[in-house]
């Protein structure tokens, strides 16, 4: 069963170190103030039980600022110190508290709020509860039985008010560390979301491009022998299409790409032309508005694509209006139950979905594939 961590384990955690800071102690130590009451009680004895309640409550302020000590030197990972170590050290400073009961009387209970205060930091919760319990109802059992002892309520208020104080610290860094632990989950995810675009964004640059450019080596290889200046313009189409292809790759890779409209059907009509496939395409986009220009501009990018690689038609018309793009071949249509896997679609989907478009993926009405893309739907 997965339990809280310890406030000091907590501590550690959220700052990266076994331990609290090096003046870590001196922070503590403010609070042994309260230990003036005892202090006092402890001046107005006489002789040898003046000398050993002053020496037991000094050794019990050590024990309490030795602690913090202890845990910078070795931390409070588990495997460090295990529990039974850390209830022998709180074991000890009860011992010591206890011995201050001949010379301090009542105060000496001052001390246990201390005790009760580093057991919550220290210790598993239900132990540190459960010990924090033991000791307000001994306080409570004490003030009641031994003669003399004024039964006032403070000590076991004090008990718990510190340990609730303690506890409130625990929640509130181990809320801390779960907020942070969240923050660290979403900029991974964030980082993991952008390698996914970017990798998509290769795919479609590369995609498009090196399709165009295998069309072209091919047709400029048959055509060597029957028709070397014909060969000789697609070759030199190939080397400009794979400069355009690193030109794209590196302003992709700088942040700065964006896809022109009208540069699309101008590359679209080219390989559709260069695999033999009529090109029915628009001759303006004056009509569509800036901002979806973008968009239809990965559509027609997407769509010839792979009317060129998969579809085996004949013909391809795209249609553009203001809030609509289509891409539609006669060719063989969507392959049955992966229709829209394809990275390249997944993709496009994403971007309609970033603009509140809707995607659809089909069969053309007279047969063949039909891409759509229509905003504001």
């Amino acid at each position: 069963m997965k339990t809280s961590p310890t406030l000091m384990e907590a501590l550690a955690e959220r700052g990266g170190r076994p331990g609290p800071g090096r003046w870590g102690w001196l922070a503590a130590g403010v609070w042994l103030f309260y230990l003036n009451q005892p202090f006092e009680e402890i001046v107005h004895r006489d002789g040898t039980t003046r000398v050993l309640g002053l020496v037991t409550l000094a050794l019990f302020a050590l024990a309490y600022l030795g602690f913090f000590g202890w845990i910078r030197w070795v931390g409070l990972a588990s495997r460090l110190m295990p529990t039974w170590q850390r209830l022998l050290y709180l074991g000890g400073m009860l011992v010591l508290c206890l011995l201050l009961l001949p010379s301090a009387g009542q105060q000496a209970l001052t001390c246990l709020v201390y005790i009760s205060a580093v057991a919550m930091m220290a210790l598993d919760l239900r132990i540190a509860v459960g010990l924090v319990a033991l000791l307000l109802g001994g306080v409570e059992l004490a003030m009641r039985l031994v003669p003399g002892w004024s039964d006032d309520g403070s000590f076991g208020f004090a008990i718990f008010l510190g340990a609730l104080a303690v506890f409130g610290m625990r929640r509130a860094i181990q809320r801390s560390i779960e907020l942070s632990a969240a923050r660290k989950d979403m900029a991974e995810l964030a980082v993991q979301e952008e390698r996914n675009r970017f990798a998509r964004d290769l795919h479609d640059i590369l995609g498009h491009s090196l399709t165009v450019i295998t069309v072209k080596a091919e047709l400029a290889g048959k055509l060597i022998a029957a028709n070397p200046d014909r060969a000789a313009a697609e070759v030199a189409d190939v080397e400009s299409l794979a400069r355009a292809a690193l030109a794209d790759v590196r302003a992709a890779v700088a942040g700065y790409r964006e896809l022109s409209l009208a540069g699309e059907l101008v590359s679209a009509r080219a390989a559709l032309q260069a695999a033999e496939i009529k090109a029915d395409l628009p001759t303006t986009v004056d009509e569509v508005p800036e901002e979806n220009r973008e968009l239809f501009a990965w559509v027609v990018r997407e769509g010839v694509t792979n009317v060129v690689r998969h579809s085996g038609a004949k013909r391809c018309t795209i249609r553009i209006t203001a809030a609509q793009i289509e891409v539609l071949d006669d060719g063989k249509g969507p392959t049955p139950g992966g229709g829209t896997s394809g990275h390249g679609l997944i993709g496009l989907r994403e971007r309609a979905d970033q603009v509140g478009a809707g995607l659809q993926v089909g069969e053309a009405p007279s047969g063949g594939f039909r891409l759509a893309v229509k905003v504001g739907q």
